[in-house]
């Protein structure tokens, strides 16, 4: 076996042309190998891969292998047999291919190549010392004999035998564990499955326990609700007699009254205005509660109901000091809608921002939302008012609750403004959303879906202030 100068640029390059020269192959395949730092098994194989290739090709003419390191994106170890084409019938890849990664057939020219390639480990790092290192690996065997050959065969046999016996203890050590551990799993399983059973019982017994409550709570809302109902029709008609007869006695045509009566009738007017209010608060939230407000869906004129709604506020009393802004009416539209729930839900949220506004401004605005899943109107409420506190932001929706401070004792509600705001919004398929800052103010807003109408022929005329009138 003779070195070629022609081909010293790969890392070792050989004429195969005798049987020895295959024996010397085997044992460079496996230095190789090894220097490429390849685990044993991967030695072996491809040294046994080489001899079967070299046997098969021996005999062609001008018959070569040469060992390299090509470059690409995976490094792996190239072996090329190369011979003179139609010296030989065409070779046999199956044996050398279940041992390598890739072994391929190029033919169609003066030469044919069998090219077989196996990846190097991923600590290997090509530099020019370590292919020196391959290089003097590959000249260190001298010429072999057939015995000595069938030596080295039989040690690698035996080596292999040794590792294939020490990983089959091995797999069976692990075996032995994984069997362990099974049987750990399944008593584990069995405790888990009782536990399990025991839980489903108290799962049961617990829903029918809530099932019970949550019936019991049902029962006592509806009680509740017919409570409502019943007493604000059976205060109504004395509330309202109040009221009318106070009013009479402080009409202008009516007997005069000393100024002490005055003051007196006075304040049983504001007194059962209150009271009306009140009634008419736990009426209407009463109907909420029990589905019996009906929506009625129809073109509603924006102009026309943020004006008459600015109007009535204005002329109801404002706090000195402070001003209701209200849109543009040339931005205002005509929306599906219903225009007493809506008109309802705009009055609570400016009556609010009225009352606890010492100083500054309350704010009306209103904008179209375009989406995706449909188009939304937003009509939000600002105020330059005292605030709530963010403890009490998640309760100012409970019924019957007020925030306590100095306006509030000044000006005592019902605590069912917002949570029937809120409940109306939901009716119509919108969200209700407040945020506030202490001292800075408060902001509310309400998101409904808009469904455009028709605009009216003619413009809606002014609003004339009135006084507000108790919603049934």
């Amino acid at each position: 076996m003779t070195v070629p100068a022609a081909r010293s640029a790969s890392l070792s390059a050989f004429d195969l042309a005798t049987a020895q020269d295959v024996f010397v192959l085997r044992r460079i395949g496996q230095s190789a190998a090894e220097a490429l730092g390849m685990d044993r098994q991967d030695q072996v194989r491809i040294a046994t891969a080489l001899s079967e290739l070299g046997r098969d090709r021996l005999g062609c003419g001008g018959l070569t292998v040469a060992f390299t390191l090509p470059p690409g994106p995976e490094p792996v170890l190239a072996v090329v047999f190369e011979w003179d084409s139609g010296t030989k019938a065409a070779p046999d890849l199956e044996p050398p291919a279940r041992l390598l990664s890739r072994v391929r057939h190029e033919s169609g020219g003066a030469r044919e190549r069998i090219v077989a390639e196996h990846p190097l480990p991923a600590a290997w790092s090509d530099t020019p010392a370590a292919r020196l290192g391959v290089r003097e690996a590959l000249r260190r065997h001298a010429p072999l004999t057939l015995a000595d050959d069938l030596r080295a065969q039989t040690r690698d046999l035996i080596a292999t035998l040794e590792e294939t016996r020490a990983q089959r203890e091995e797999l069976r050590r692990l075996n032995d564990e994984l069997e362990e551990t099974n049987r750990g799993v399944l008593a584990l399983y069995t405790e888990l499955s009782q536990e399990l059973e025991e839980t489903n019982s108290g799962v049961v017994a617990l829903h029918a326990e809530l099932e019970e409550k949550s019936n019991r709570l049902r029962e006592t809302s509806e009680a509740k609700t017919r409570f409502w109902t019943n007493i604000s029709h059976e205060l109504r008609t004395p509330v309202n007699a109040v009221v009318a007869l106070s009013r009479l006695l402080l009409a202008a045509g009516s007997a005069p009254l000393a100024e002490e009566q005055r003051r007196q009738v006075s304040l049983i007017d504001a007194s059962g205005q209150t009271l009306f209010a009140l009634v008419n608060d736990l009426l209407d939230m009463a109907k909420a509660e029990a589905g019996q407000l009906e929506i009625a869906a129809a073109p509603v004129d924006l102009r026309a109901l943020v004006g008459q709604l600015g109007a009535v506020m204005r002329s109801t009393g404002m706090p000195d000091g402070v001003v209701l802004l209200t849109p543009d009416p040339g931005t205002l539209p005509v929306a599906v809608s219903d225009e007493a729930l809506l008109t309802r839900i705009l009055r609570n949220l400016l009556s609010n921002a009225l009352k606890f506004t010492e100083k500054g401004e309350v704010r009306l605005e209103f904008a179209v939302d375009p989406e995706a899943a449909g188009p939304w109107m937003t009509f939000t409420v600002t105020d330059t008012g005292v605030g709530i506190p963010e403890s009490e932001l998640t309760r100012v929706f409970e019924e019957f609750y007020q925030v306590r401070g100095p306006l509030q004792r000044a000006h005592r509600g019902t605590g069912l403004g917002l949570p029937y705001a809120r409940a109306l919004t939901e009716l119509l398929g919108g969200t209700l959303r407040l945020s506030s800052t202490p001292g800075v103010g408060t902001r509310v807003e309400v998101r409904l879906p808009h469904r455009p109408g028709p605009r009216p022929a003619t413009p809606p005329a002014p609003a004339a202030p009135s006084a507000p009138e108790a919603d049934a």
